[in-house]
């Protein structure tokens, strides 16, 4: 099976069950718990996915009896792990951000300045929560060492991109609702000083290198 066949999600679940087999539950639980942050997927995706690993002969599966019921578990095949170094040594595709407060901002002049602040605070609150359970679970790494102790050297420096996007997302959306309680309206306001000091700043930096 050719690499390109396969969409990104498939190595997802290929890269969980390369860290152990999980039952079709667990494996849903665990990807909402980590993979959700960088490579968010419907829970149907994710319980039709190992399926259709099973099919290609990257996983197989086997039943299990647990608490009177018959479960699937699934793990990962030789062929499974062939297609996943593969795809780890080939570069990745450009991130592609789908951010609704973002888009909501780039319009704001269609609307009012409080459709904004509330944009901003959905937005915050959002990136709070996460950071929030980012924290935890940090803590939990440093205090039990989480599920996979000998995976810290990677999730620490996974879990240090978002908590750092979070603190970015809070920062943020302040300075625009700061800037945008200073406008009139918000049609036709131009560049204003809030304005000029934030684009000279990031020009700045961006020349200071």
């Amino acid at each position: 099976m050719e690499q390109a066949a396969l969409p990104t999600t498939s190595y997802a679940v290929l890269g969980m069950l390369a860290l152990r087999s999980w039952t079709g539950y667990e494996l849903t639980q665990q990807m909402r718990r980590s993979l959700d942050y960088c490579w968010p997927k419907a829970e149907s995706v994710l319980y039709d996915e190992p399926r259709r690993l099973v099919q290609r002969g990257l996983a197989r599966t086997t039943q299990e009896e647990h608490g009177g019921r018959t479960r699937t578990r699934y793990t990962i095949t030789a062929a499974g792990r062939r297609a996943l170094r593969t795809w780890l040594a080939t570069d990745p595709s450009p991130p592609r951000l789908e951010l609704e407060p973002m888009l909501r901002l780039l319009y704001a002049d269609q609307g009012e300045v409080d459709d904004l602040r509330r944009s901003m605070e959905a937005f915050r609150r959002w990136a709070t929560e996460r950071y929030e359970g980012g924290m935890a679970m940090f803590a939990d790494y440093l205090e039990t060492g989480g599920p996979f102790p000998d995976r810290l050297h990677v999730n620490v420096l996974f879990g240090a991109f978002f908590a750092e996007l979070f603190e970015l997302i809070d920062r943020w959306t302040r300075l625009v609702e700061t800037e945008a309680g200073s406008w009139p309206g918000t049609a036709g306001v131009g560049m204003t000083d809030g304005a000029r000091a934030v684009a000279e700043g990031a020009l700045a930096r961006y020349r200071d290198g």
